[in-house]
Formats: C-alpha cells, sequence, structure tokens
C-alpha cells in the first residue's frame, strides 16, 4: 500500500482535495482513507445545506476568500456535473430596534466582500419577501442557495476513482508513524506507506495530528445543532431562508429557517456542548472524550464567558416551547404542533488553550503532513477551494 499522498477524512473538504491533486498532478498516487462505511458522514452530511455567500467574514480573511471563490467553483461544479442547487436568497432579519447597529455592519461587510447585489429592506417591505415575517428591517442576500453536500461529495468521490486515486472506507487510523523519508498510516487492517499525509479528520482531526506528534495547542470541542421540520403542510409558512442578526461574539448564527433543496424547511440549529464527539443524541455520551473538552483550559474560559449562552441553548434543547417561542421571533403564527423532529449534526469547533474560538480556517504545513485543524462553516461552500489552496501546499513537497 505505497502512495505519494494520503488523505484521512472522506468528508467534502477531504474529497475536494484529493480531487484538485490529481486534476493538478494527474500522475501521482493518492489513497483517501475515511473509517466509517460511507463517506461524508458526519458533518458534510449532517448539515443544512446552505450555499453561504460570505457576507459575514471579516475581509481578507480565509473563510472571507475562500467562501467567495469556493462560491463560485462549487455553481461551475454543479453546472458542469448535473448537480442540483437553488440560489433562492436569504434574509438577515433584525427582530427589534437593538440589532439595528448589528445589521448595518453585516451590510456594510458584504459590500466589502464584492457582494455588489446585497439590499436593505425596510419594515414596511418584508411581506414582499415573506409573507409571514416579522421583523423590523432585513438584509436581503441574492447570492444564498441550498443544495445537497452529500451528492457533492459522491460525485468529487466518483470523480477521484475515474482520474486513478483510491479510496478506501471502513479504515479508522489508530497511529501513524512520521520518518525522515516516508509516513506510515495504520489502521485496523493496513499499513498505508506515503511521502506525505493529508489530516482532514474533522471533528478528530486534533487527535489524528497528536498521532503524528503534532503538540498544537487547538482542540476539538463538539457542538451539536438540533434541528425540527416544518410539518408538510406548513411549509409555505417560510418561502426561503430567514435568519437572525448573529452575536458577533458567538461563533454560532442562532436558530433560523432553511428551505432544503428536497423541499422541505428545516428550523434550528441550536448549539450544545455535545458529550461526544459524534454525538447526534443528547444520550450520546463519551466520558472520555467528555473530560477532554471539560478539563481543556480553553474551554473552561469559554464556558465561563458564556455560561448563561450555553444555558439558554441546553434549555431549548429541552423545551420545544422555548425552541418555538425562539423562531416565533420571525414567523409568529408558528406552533409546537407544527415542528416535527429530525437528525441534529455535530459541528467541530477548534478552541485554543486561552479561550479564543477559532474561527477561521486553521491550516498547519509539516514536511510531511498537511494539519487541517479548523474548517468550519462555510466549509461546504468554501470546500473546492480550500483544496485549491491545500492541493498547491501538498504538491511543493515533490
Amino acid at each position: 500500500m505505497k502512495y505519494d499522498i494520503v488523505i484521512i477524512g472522506g468528508g467534502i473538504v477531504g474529497l475536494a482535495s484529493a480531487y484538485h491533486l490529481l486534476l493538478d498532478r494527474p500522475d501521482i498516487k493518492l489513497a483517501l482513507l475515511e473509517k466509517e462505511e460511507t463517506l461524508s458522514a458526519h458533518q458534510t452530511g449532517h448539515n443544512s445545506g446552505v450555499i453561504h455567500s460570505g457576507i459575514y467574514y471579516k475581509p481578507g480573511s480565509l473563510k472571507a476568500t475562500n467562501c467567495r471563490t469556493g462560491y463560485e467553483m462549487l455553481i461551475d461544479f454543479c453546472e458542469a456535473n448535473g448537480i442540483k442547487y437553488d440560489l433562492c436568497g436569504k434574509l438577515i432579519v433584525a427582530s427589534d430596534e437593538s440589532e439595528l447597529e448589528q445589521l448595518d455592519a453585516i451590510y456594510k461587510r458584504g459590500l466589502e466582500n464584492g457582494l455588489t447585489n446585497i439590499s436593505i429592506v425596510e419594515k414596511d417591505k418584508l411581506h414582499e419577501y415573506e409573507p409571514n415575517l416579522r421583523g423590523v428591517k432585513a438584509v436581503h442576500v441574492p447570492y444564498t442557495g441550498i443544495i445537497n453536500y452529500l451528492e457533492v461529495s459522491l460525485k468529487l468521490a466518483e470523480l477521484i476513482k475515474e482520474k486513478g486515486g483510491d479510496i478506501f472506507t471502513s479504515q479508522k487510523v489508530n497511529d501513524i508513524d512520521v520518518f525522515a523519508d516516508h509516513v506510515e498510516v495504520k489502521t485496523d487492517n493496513n499499513v498505508y506507506h506515503s511521502k506525505l499525509f493529508m489530516n482532514c479528520a474533522g471533528l478528530f482531526c486534533d487527535k489524528v495530528a497528536e498521532m503524528a506528534g503534532e503538540q498544537s495547542d487547538t482542540r476539538i470541542i463538539p457542538f451539536r445543532g438540533e434541528y425540527f421540520m416544518l410539518k408538510p403542510e406548513k411549509r409555505a409558512l417560510v418561502k426561503n431562508l430567514i435568519y437572525p442578526v448573529p452575536d458577533p461574539n458567538f461563533p454560532f448564527l442562532g436558530v433560523h429557517f432553511t428551505r432544503t433543496i428536497e423541499g422541505g424547511v428545516e428550523a434550528g440549529p441550536n448549539a450544545v456542548f455535545a458529550f461526544k464527539r459524534e454525538g447526534y443524541e443528547k444520550s450520546d455520551v463519551d466520558l472520555v472524550e467528555m473530560f477532554e473538552s471539560l478539563t481543556w483550559p480553553g474551554f473552561q474560559k469559554v464556558a465561563t464567558k458564556y455560561w448563561k449562552t450555553g444555558i439558554g441553548e441546553f434549555y431549548r434543547s429541552f423545551s420545544k416551547t422555548a425552541f418555538t417561542n425562539a423562531l416565533r421571533k420571525f414567523i409568529p403564527i408558528i406552533e409546537e404542533d407544527d415542528l416535527i423532529p429530525a437528525e441534529a449534526g455535530v459541528r467541530a469547533q477548534a478552541c485554543d488553550r486561552t479561550g479564543g474560538l477559532i474561527d477561521d480556517f486553521k491550516i498547519i504545513e509539516r514536511p510531511r503532513a498537511v494539519h487541517i485543524l479548523n474548517a468550519p462553516s462555510p466549509a461546504a461552500t468554501s470546500s473546492l477551494a480550500i483544496g485549491k489552496t491545500i492541493s498547491s501546499l501538498v504538491l511543493k513537497h515533490f
């Protein structure tokens, strides 16, 4: 099992990186390893399927540049490969006067990021976009769309195989030995030899980095995002996407409404600390993983700073009434019975030792490794741009 490069992680970022490597160097011998039986089973397969515009992100940041570039690359990829998407647009809505200053800042940031077609929607015009919406002002973002990222992932996997790449599922990495002239990646039933490896392990990227001897100051803290779906007969209450004005100090956007490419309407997610890295249910607990998170100095500082927000998120997790009330800020006629529990997702939130919730992408380059230690939303939208960037980093070593 000898390769030029081994990629650990079969989510959309790992797949996009493999795809670009084979585009840039068709002669390269490449293997991609995924620990699950299927590809994109975790963050990619559990997100809300939004094509993000890049409106929120600091101009010049990796998030902003990769999102804008990745957006165009994603649309082109979908057009070339017959993947369904819909640029339906969204509203970012101020629910009261206290949010207007932050809404204006988001509008200005969007213009700085090149989103010249965004517009301010005054209160008396909101009903033209969303007849059931309540708010005082909004920003309309026509660039935002919806898609099924699992479909994108599977098409990438198909193209990788066509270009000679190998994809192996059910290959959980247990150890990595880094030598002067090669790397050995060990799974339960194989040893993969390569000149270099790439860590795209998502929720376990910090653990994979540790296996390779990386002394990182970054720890992945899992946050579960819980969703409801609107009953089919209530889907008409929401035409497209409705988002709140986010808290600029918190890395989550708050509960919102998202129409899906399959025709449903999602409501959520919240953001609750998960007791397991792949803890999709409230009852999912891994004592070792939970202990590691709770004893991380950075997370302790985050918990001290945001404890009120955290308690509110947990309360909303266990109270459907509280969850419904959060949604009623925008659609007052929503009732509890209109909401059906849906599948949750878990976000890999990178946290440094000092308590910083890392907001931007974080990539570490070593002589025989490239570690993607933070690829938060909009990583799916940005995946092809990130993959192109990573390919350039990797190919410098050959």
